[in-house]
């Protein structure tokens, strides 16, 4: 049976493709679903309509790296800790180090 939170969020999208808080929701909902596969299109929509979105960028690294998607996972904690430094956002950061950390080698 399908989330009906999901399909709310993707009823919303196809009135507003451009809002980030709407992707975000999505990508969340698909993660608490534990389908990491479809949160990580939902999020990366998310930061290329904001770029500066730092919790976005913890969220698409935790579904890579669910995915084990190692590199990306690696690159995505990268630009996020850069952006979340811009926004002074001392959680993200921590959440990305961290995270970055403890992935493999």
């Amino acid at each position: 049976m399908a989330n009906p939170k999901i399909e709310q969020f993707k009823k919303i999208l196809q009135l507003d493709p451009n809002d980030e808080t709407l992707w975000f929701g999505l990508g969340k909902a698909y993660m608490s679903d534990h389908n990491w596969a479809e949160a990580i299109p939902a999020l990366e929509r998310c930061i290329q309509v904001r770029p500066n979105y730092s919790a976005a960028f913890f969220a698409l690294a935790q579904s890579l790296q669910q995915e084990e998607q190692f590199e990306r996972c690696r690159k995505t904690c990268d630009e996020g800790i850069t952006v979340a430094t811009t926004n002074g956002d001392l959680l993200v950061i921590k959440n990305l180090e961290a995270l970055r950390t403890s992935l493999p080698s």
